[in-house]
């Protein structure tokens, strides 16, 4: 019996290494404690996109910016695909793999990076806070769970509190800005629902990589038709920012952020997306030298007692 437990374990080995997919030794986490630590790590990535971001913008258009990062995500990606000979994915998980890139790899990009060339990382990391607290709804709503009526509560009272910032911030209205960050919100938790679902069938990194393979040839015309019509200045700063959120935000964060939700699960890594905000609030102060206004820190600071409150509801 030992034995034929072996063979079947070595064969299970072969065919993962062929195909890609996890293996019951090599490619697979080895408990929640990795699974925390990669998704803390996609988290700190992120937290640094806003401000790579506003880099990007001191020397290239928004279209640019964002064409240029898909299209040296997706050759990364590319090369990491056909360098570990992955098979195409099966047919039931193309639909899945659209949301991602409709949600992670075009919308949110498109969306934030639009809103950041008129307003502060502060501000829009303030409302992008929200992302946990609209990601476990739409987990909530892809699982068919049914959620306690305090988390409904604490959910409202998190989406009251960022409204009123933005519209406090705003003069009384929300801004063009506004509507492309809660835009960016909807697509990204939807995408990130979607994605923390495949990767527990397949590989984290296989999730980020052929999402943003199915999104190269438009990336490439988007790019050529932008950079024809957006001046480009490059500058340190640009350049940084350009394969910072080029090579980590778009893909190296991503796989390790899909990687640690297939092993801990959505929920539980939304709640380490907490520090997300309050991280972001650090690095806009000392990396662009922006000024905090007090509602800023007080507002990242309600959000993340109402998302904690959801995720406890959540059982």
């Amino acid at each position: 019996m030992r034995t034929e437990n072996s063979a079947t374990d070595h064969h299970a080995i072969a065919v993962a290494e062929r195909t890609g997919a996890p293996s019951p030794s090599k490619d697979r986490p080895v408990g929640t404690a990795s699974g925390t630590l990669l998704a803390a790590l996609g988290v700190t990535t992120f937290s640094l996109t806003f401000p790579s971001t506003a880099w990007g913008l001191e020397g290239f258009g928004a279209w640019s910016l964002v064409s240029l990062r898909i299209v040296l995500a997706a050759v990364i990606a590319g090369a990491c695909l056909l360098a570990r000979r992955v098979r195409l994915p099966e047919r039931r998980h193309w639909a899945g793999l659209a949301v991602v890139t409709a949600g992670v790899v075009l919308g949110f990009p498109i969306l934030t990076t639009l809103a950041l060339r008129t307003a502060t990382t502060a501000h829009s990391a303030v409302v992008v806070g929200l992302l946990p607290l609209t990601t476990a709804v739409f987990s909530s709503l892809r699982t068919g769970a049914r959620p306690s009526r305090t988390f409904w509560v604490a959910a409202c009272a998190g989406a009251a509190a960022v409204i009123a910032f933005t519209v406090q911030q705003s003069g009384g209205a929300l801004t063009r800005a506004d509507l492309c960050l809660f835009g960016a919100l909807l697509i990204c938790a939807a995408g990130y629902t979607e994605g923390g679902r495949l990767a527990k069938v397949m590989p984290g990194w296989q999730v980020t990589g052929w999402a943003l393979v199915l999104c190269l040839p438009f990336a490439v015309v988007g790019a050529a038709v932008s950079l024809a019509y957006e001046p480009v200045r490059l500058t340190g700063h640009a350049v940084i920012g350009l394969m910072w959120v080029a090579t980590v935000s778009q893909f190296v964060g991503l796989v390790v952020w899909y990687r640690g939700m297939a092993v801990i699960g959505v929920p539980k890594a939304s709640q380490l997306q907490l520090a997300q905000p309050l991280l972001t609030l650090v690095w806009s102060v000392f990396l662009l030298g922006e000024s905090l206004p007090v509602a800023a820190p007080l507002t990242a600071l309600a959000v993340l007692v109402c998302i904690a409150v959801t995720q406890r509801a959540r059982g």
